[in-house]
């Protein structure tokens, strides 16, 4: 039997694994590729990969075969059932101190759980978000590890010649055990969802309150992306606001607003829920994509509900479009803060320890939120690893005072013109309330002690819980305690 020669296996031939094989073909590695409707691997060395170095494998345990030890093996499958069910079938296959690692768009749980059962049948796993879609993967994506940690050494090498470069690091390093890599390119997506919206946001108010032409929306969105907005998600939107279709017209005139999703950002929201962490900005996200989608309501809603008579923006143009500029600034600096914030209760609560200024890098290249800001969160954490909210730092605290006249403006614009802008103004308001010494939670306390005896404690005595017979006809057993 001929010696071994695939450094790493890759299951899953859709696009990403596709790219990915090709990608890592590219930085010299022999990969093995599997897919399980077999026709697709021949179909695949036939076209994409030839000329490669890329081996192909007719069943599982051919694969394995042909693998140098320790053998690593990376499914980039369907999340959920699709990843269980393949390593049901590896298992028996590996040997003790071989490598499983999960690349696609699993849920932080389902890694938590592989990794302590892997870990008892002596094998590796790794959880690691992939992001950048099917250009990233080509070409350099930025990959977020995480899980038995003894496997880093092994696929270290692999992972960060593949992964893109910010300077000359790799966007690629370890995030933590279990689930972590998981967690932290489920917050990815989570802030990804808020960066969009807030960028429809703007595209909105531009559209309607001022009544711009996509051209000078377009040339709007270039002139931003040459400032502190620097950023894909602002250069993908300038050319979709500037791309025509075989007609002439503009592409995005004529698609349908209704937004689907893959799920990431509601697990950002109701991880936040979980952990208690006011990641509103993220959720508010999440349910803007969900009323897009009750499309036929609001057309009849349209018809039947009036808002405002002035509809259109009267004041200065030039200077109500650096409003929005500002606005979606300061409320990008929110969405990351709170990213962080909820990565930081998860780290307490699972016991990681995440290297916050390690995964502002990571996300710096390759990733959908790449930005030039990230540099800047980086070098916040660098400065302050304790640091408890980005807003608290030097150059942002400066920074969102720079904006935020501008946001108030632009929110109460909306407002007054009938323009939805929930991103913005839940990131305002979740401002106002961070900054706030003194909320008038202190009422709901007293409420929910009145009608349901649930306790309350006074300013000059935190951590001591009392009850008052507020009616002066009701009891003076409370119930018990517990913390939202």
């Amino acid at each position: 039997m001929s010696q071994p020669t695939g450094d790493i296996a890759l299951i899953g031939l859709a696009v990403m694994g596709q790219n990915l094989i090709l990608n890592m073909n590219d930085h010299g590695f022999t990969v093995v590729a599997f897919n399980r409707t077999v026709e697709k691997v021949e179909h695949f060395l036939q076209n994409e990969a030839k000329g490669t170095k890329v081996i192909g494998a007719k069943s599982l345990e051919d694969m394995v075969s042909k693998l140098k030890k320790p053998r690593r093996v990376m499914l980039l499958v369907k999340a959920g059932q699709a990843v269980d069910d393949f390593i049901l079938k590896l298992v028996p296959l590996l040997e003790k101190g071989d490598i499983i690692i999960d690349g696609g768009n699993s849920e932080y749980k389902d890694s938590n759980r592989r990794c302590k059962a892997l870990a008892a049948q002596g094998l590796l796993f790794v959880g690691s978000g992939v992001s950048g879609g099917e250009d990233g993967a080509r070409y350099g994506p930025s990959l977020m590890p995480g899980g038995a940690e003894q496997a880093w050494p092994a696929i270290k090498d692999i992972f960060q010649s593949i992964s893109a470069k910010a300077g000359k690091e790799p966007c690629c390093d370890w995030v933590g055990p279990d689930g972590a890599g998981h967690f932290v390119k489920m917050v990815h997506n989570g802030i990804e969802y808020g960066d969009m919206q807030l960028i429809c946001e703007a595209y909105h108010l531009m559209k309607d309150a001022l009544g711009m032409s996509q051209a000078e929306m377009a040339d709007t969105l270039d002139e931003w992306n040459k400032g502190e907005l620097d950023s894909f998600l602002i250069e993908i939107s300038r050319d979709i606001l500037c791309f025509k279709d075989k007609d002439g017209q503009y592409l995005l005139e004529k698609i349908r607003d209704t937004a689907g999703q893959k799920g990431t950002g509601k697990w950002t929201a109701i991880s936040a829920l979980e952990y208690g962490v006011p990641v509103s900005l993220i959720a508010e996200s999440v349910f803007a994509r969900c009323l897009s989608s009750l499309q036929g309501e609001r057309i009849e809603a349209s018809k039947q509900i009036q808002g405002p008579s002035k509809t259109k923006y009267e004041g200065d143009k030039k200077q109500f479009i650096n409003d929005i500029k500002y606005a979606l600034y300061a409320s990008k600096i929110v969405s990351y803060a709170q990213g962080f914030m909820l990565m930081r209760e998860a780290a307490k609560e699972f016991g990681w320890k995440l290297n916050f200024g390690g995964i502002a890098l990571m996300w710096r290249g390759g990733c959908i939120i790449r930005s030039v800001f990230l540099g800047n969160i980086k070098e916040a954490f660098d400065k302050n690893p304790q640091l408890s909210n980005l807003l608290l730092d030097d150059f942002f605290k400066k920074e969102v005072q720079k904006c935020q006249e501008s946001w108030r403006k632009v929110v109460a614009s909306a407002v007054t013109l009938g323009i939805p802008t929930p991103a913005f103004s839940t990131a305002l308001a979740f401002f106002d309330g961070y900054r706030s010494a003194r909320l008038p939670a202190n009422l709901i306390q007293a409420q929910r002690d009145y009608f349901g005896a649930h306790t309350y404690e006074l300013l000059d005595n935190p951590g001591k819980f009392i009850h008052t017979n507020w009616t002066g006809h009701g009891g003076n057993v409370s119930s018990t305690t517990y913390q939202a």
